[in-house]
Formats: C-alpha cells, structure tokens, sequence
C-alpha cells in the first residue's frame, strides 16, 4: 500500500472505534455543537485580507517529526496576533501527530474561523468536527467518490461548516459540487508526497468562477506567496512553513510583515 492507503485503511478501524465510544446524540451535547463559527470565506475574502490559513501539525509522513512538542496553546493565539485569515488544525493521531482536543483549544483560544484537516470518508467525521469547533472541514478527492464527496459536503453545510475541497489532477475536478465552498489545490502528490508548486497554476484556470481558490503544502517563501497570488488564488494553506521554526508565531508573524510590505507596491 502507499501512504495514503496505509492512512485509510487506519481511519476506518479509527472511525469505528470512536463510533462505539461516541455516539452521534452524544456528540449533539458537547459544548460547541451548536455554537456559531466565523466564516473562513468571508474571513479570506475581507478586505486587505492576506488570506494565509496558518496550519498547526506536529508531524507528517514525508517529513516525520516537524515540531513533536508543540502545543495548541503557544502558537495558536500568536498566528492570530500576527493577522492570518484562518487556522488549520491537523486531528490525525498516528500521521501527524494532531488529536481533536488539539482543535477545540483551538476554538477556545482564538476567534478566527478553523478548518479541521482530517482524512474524512465517514459522515460521523463531520458531526465530530461541528461537537469539536469546527467552522469547516477538509475533503479530499483523492479519497472519496462523487457521491460521497456530495453527501458529506451537503451535511458539513447542514451543519452550518463550510468545505475546503482538495483535488490534486483534473480528474478530481469532476467531484465538485454546490456545497463546495473553496478548492484547494494540494502541491503535494498524496501518494509520493513530493511537491510540484506549478500544480496550483495549471489546475487553478480550470476551476468554476464560483469557487474560491486556495493553494496548499509547498509554499516555502514570499516569493512563493506572490507568485501564486498573482495567479488569482485568494487563500494560501501553510503548516511546515511555520511548524518547523522555533517559534512558528513568530515565523508566521514576520511572513505576513513581508506580504504588506510587499502588497504595498502594487
């Protein structure tokens, strides 16, 4: 199996387990369930927005070990103070090191919208994200049919959470649906893990006019940034960027210095 299999076939024995410790009318009663979430759309699209989605991940499978002692609670406050548009918070235990309590901190110490980046392909995945704090979730095509793309798609927006649908080739294009509200086009091939930045262009003209823009993994500098934002995207998901320093607040904090500095002159 390659990675992405591997992580698959671990979420679903993950998926059953918390189906047995978790019942969906239990999940009806945790404290965020019907709390309401900020928009990651219109937090993206406001403006002078600079449309960064700062990613919290302590690990992941091409990398290993990114940032393994981090907390939630020393950079999730400080990727606010530094004017990002969103958060991103892994939850995948065994890959990347997340847990779901990770995004309910995060809820809990900021109020900007959060994306619960996960590896959904059950229904119960997205009560869980709605009972966590989520404001929207993450589907991946890679891993999901059209009409399962649809089902969980229109229950995230049921539940009042927005989509972030990520595709990697054109093929994927034919998932989407109207309860898509932004495309992420992933840099990463899920199944060898390498980064080809230039995906996001060649992918980014064929996407419908009402589907918001978002580039993912790979985006490694401000040149970067204003490369791909020259080319029409309105949000920039970004995680090893940032994890990978000392102080990931910090780093984050001075890239979105630079995208001022820069976004001025023109």
């Amino acid at each position: 199996m390659n990675i992405l299999e591997t992580i698959i076939a671990r979420k679903k024995e993950e998926v059953d387990t918390a189906k047995k410790n978790v019942s969906l009318k239990q999940l009806e009663y945790y404290r965020h369930y019907n709390a309401n979430v900020p928009s990651l759309t219109e937090s993206i699209l406001k403006p002078g927005a600079n449309g960064i989605i700062a990613e919290f991940k302590r690990k992941s499978p091409s990398k290993g070990d990114i940032n393994a002692a981090a907390k939630v609670e020393n950079i999730i406050p400080g990727y606010e103070n530094a004017g990002v548009a969103g958060i991103s918070i892994l939850t995948d235990s065994d890959f990347f090191g997340g847990k779901k309590d990770d995004l309910t901190k995060g809820r809990d110490l900021c109020s900007l919208p959060i994306i619960r980046k996960e590896f959904i392909i059950d229904p119960y995945q997205i009560y869980e994200a709605r009972a966590i704090g989520a404001s929207a979730i993450l589907l991946i095509g890679a891993i999901l049919n059209k009409q399962q793309t649809l089902e969980l798609a229109s229950l995230a927006n049921s539940l009042d959470m927005e989509v972030l649908f990520e595709i990697h080739n054109e093929k994927e294009l034919d998932l989407l649906n109207n309860y898509i509200n932004m495309v992420g086009i992933n840099n990463r091939n899920l199944k060898t893990f390498d980064v080809d930045l230039e995906q996001s262009i060649r992918l980014a003209n064929q996407l419908p006019d009402n589907m918001l823009p978002i580039a993912e993994s790979g985006i490694a500098s401000i040149d970067d940034y204003l490369y791909l934002r020259q080319a029409g995207f309105k949000g920039f998901l970004m995680g090893e960027y940032f994890m990978k320093t000392k102080d990931p607040a910090i780093a984050c904090s001075n890239l979105c210095e630079k995208i001022k500095e820069k976004i001025s002159l023109y």
